[in-house]
């Protein structure tokens, strides 16, 4: 798959950002090929857990501004095949981790901030590096941002364009943990593990509610909430945790 690379082992995914000598800075071809893993991860009902991260010691620097094959396109159309892709990570219909080391800047922040939860080391550093390239704010940041910590902080880290350590991240909110680099694969693998052991249809269901909370009123919520757990209802997996509960011993689910 080119520079994105697919690995499935025991029903964990793993996409990798592969282009290290750049800090893996999307070309255009990348973020085409990250979008086409997505909806192959989306389609496999057998991949329960995703992991998204960059080749060696950085997640992502951005896009490629290097790149020939994003000249042949118009400004506009060059910012949809990034929107596009980066949608996709959105919407992956199972958990998502990014494992962020190094820089995590411009489109590759929005990339991050895209997945469910980012767990990184003590080396990550996050930066909306646009206005200082004379640009505004893209790679979905302008919708995810506000949302994990607020409009005001979010105008901040926008407008300035500072470089944010990971304990800065950590205590505004948008990463979920960090660790010591040497700590860190094992706690991914970790949190993988138990990803992939939840209910699917259920989580997939939860992912969704909150993913589009901001955009219903709380009667709406009330109402997706209920006619998402009346599918729950018929699933494999709920029967299993009812079971499970009046036999006083763990679930195991089969993400049916």
């Amino acid at each position: 798959m080119g520079n994105v690379l697919l690995d499935v082992e025991n029903s964990l995914a793993t996409i990798t950002l592969s282009n290290p000598k750049r800090k893996n800075a999307m070309a255009q071809a990348m973020w085409n090929q990250l979008r086409d893993a997505c909806l192959s991860v989306s389609n496999d009902p057998n991949i329960r857990a995703v992991l998204v991260q960059g080749d060696g010691d950085d997640f992502c620097s951005g896009a490629d501004l290097s790149d020939p094959d994003s000249l042949l396109l118009d400004g506009l159309s060059r910012m949809r095949v990034i929107g596009d892709s980066i949608l996709s990570v959105h919407r992956i219909n199972k958990p998502t981790i990014a494992k962020v080391k190094g820089v995590s800047v411009g489109a590759g922040m929005g990339l991050a901030l895209a997945c469910d939860l980012i767990y990184c080391d003590e080396t990550a550093r996050f930066c909306e590096i646009f206005s200082k390239r004379g640009l505004a704010i893209d790679g979905g940041s302008s919708w995810l941002l506000p949302r994990l910590v607020g409009f005001q902080k979010a105008k901040e880290i926008a407008f300035f364009g500072d470089m944010i350590g990971a304990f800065e991240a950590y205590e505004i909110g948008f990463v979920n943990r960090v660790l010591p680099t040497a700590d860190l694969d094992e706690y991914i693998k970790v949190q993988m593990e138990r990803a992939g052991s939840l209910p699917t249809v259920a989580v997939s269901l939860t992912k969704s509610l909150i993913n589009h909370s901001f955009e219903y009123s709380f009667e709406a919520a009330l109402e997706n909430e209920a006619q998402s757990q009346s599918l729950v209802f018929t699933t494999k997996d709920c029967a299993t945790a009812i079971t499970s509960f009046l036999e006083r011993k763990e679930p195991k689910f089969e993400g049916r």
